[in-house]
């Protein structure tokens, strides 16, 4: 084999999908054995494993045995042409590079090959001078398509791993802020915390896939981070809020969607958690009316959370100072299908029974 070939494949051989040895295959398909057999013995004398079949039939097979890198394949040949074979290969074996052979110097069957998938074509009679050096050159553009995809695959996983660096940079700073944000009110002090701990221990319970667990405890952190866009009166505010400020309050949804919209790209289910945490089975809530299993799965988790943390804590704009355990149990249980997930309730009521959740005591302020 050629110094140059060798130092091609040498070079291609990290990329090869086809490199099961050091050493490269070739197949070589013609109808006629004197022309095959003299092409055998090329390839064979510049260092190539050889396959050689008849038909297009005969190579697929030789094919699903054993993939080639190179296929030099006539035209006109019985039972299966060369361009059937040609669209096969493409089809199943798309990084095989194939050169045509024909007796035809027609340029339009030329430009039919390369234009289904040839890298190269070659007319009968020919020197095998030429048929080296055209080998050469079509191993070399094939190096090149892999060189380049392999790069391009390098580079999508770096753009990918440093988005997902900004993405995490950029939630734990919104989570900082949520944090801030609950710490300005020792009424909602630690309520974030909470609701992560309960949810998480919802979704454990209904057996979720590891990622979406992840998603529904950050979700928690941060299901109230649209109230960065609350005017902080109403927030304080130490009676209870009017229908216009309740309104305002409510739209912390949709503030926080946006928020984290435009950053979080591949957590579709922490958006969901933000937007339409405060959706209820009955299509009466907020921000979109939906009903039922509409709603996020782990929305719905976050919902019942929430809820029963919002119950069992004091608020200023509540009189009674935060239900005690048994009624906010029950009050779950009477909203469980109207307002909430049957299921939840029933995994968060499970999860308290066994042991795998303890009921947060507030940290801070009255209640």
């Amino acid at each position: 084999m050629s110094a140059t070939m060798a130092q091609q494949l040498s070079v291609t051989a990290g990329l090869d999908p086809f490199a099961t040895t050091a050493v490269p295959r070739c197949l070589v398909v013609d109808d006629e054995p004197r022309l095959r057999q003299i092409l055998v013995r090329v390839m064979r004398a510049d260092g190539f494993i050889v396959d050689e079949a008849s038909n297009g039939f005969e190579a697929i097979a030789r094919m699903e045995a054993q993939p080639s890198t190179l296929i030099l394949t006539d035209i006109e040949m019985p039972k299966m042409d060369g361009f059937s074979l040609l669209r096969e290969l493409r089809s199943r074996w798309p990084d095989a590079a194939v050169m045509m052979i024909s007796g035809n110097g027609d340029v339009q069957t030329a430009v039919s090959c390369l234009s289904v998938g040839a890298l190269d074509y070659l007319t009968k009679p020919f020197h095998l001078e030429e048929v080296r050096a055209r080998i050469t050159s079509v191993l070399e553009r094939r190096r090149l398509v892999l060189e380049n995809r392999e790069y391009q695959t390098r580079l999508e996983q770096k753009v990918q791993a440093q988005a997902r660096r900004i993405e995490q940079q950029f939630l734990g700073g919104v989570q900082a802020l949520a944090e801030a944000l609950e710490a300005k009110d020792p009424y909602t002090h630690g309520h974030s915390v909470r609701v992560s701990q309960y949810a998480t221990a919802i979704a454990k319970r209904l057996d979720l896939p590891a990622n979406v667990v992840r998603a529904v405890t950050l979700g928690g952190r941060l299901h109230d981070i649209g109230k960065i866009g609350v005017r902080e009166e109403i927030l304080t505010k130490p009676a209870r809020l009017t229908p216009e400020e309740y309104a305002h309050v409510m739209t912390h949804m949709t503030v926080g969607w946006r928020i984290l919209s435009a950053m979080v790209i591949d957590q579709p289910e922490l958006l969901n958690i933000v937007r339409s945490h405060h959706e209820r089975m009955d299509g009466a809530g907020l921000p979109d009316g939906l009903m039922g299993e509409d709603i996020p799965l782990e929305a719905r988790i976050v919902s019942v959370a929430d809820s029963f943390d919002a119950m069992t804590s004091g608020r200023r704009y509540r009189d009674d100072g935060g239900k005690m355990l048994p009624e906010a149990l029950k009050e779950l249980k009477r909203c469980a299908g109207t307002q909430f997930d049957a299921d939840c309730v029933t995994a968060f009521l499970s999860a308290i029974e066994s042991g795998e959740v303890t009921i947060l005591p507030r940290t801070d302020g009255p209640g």
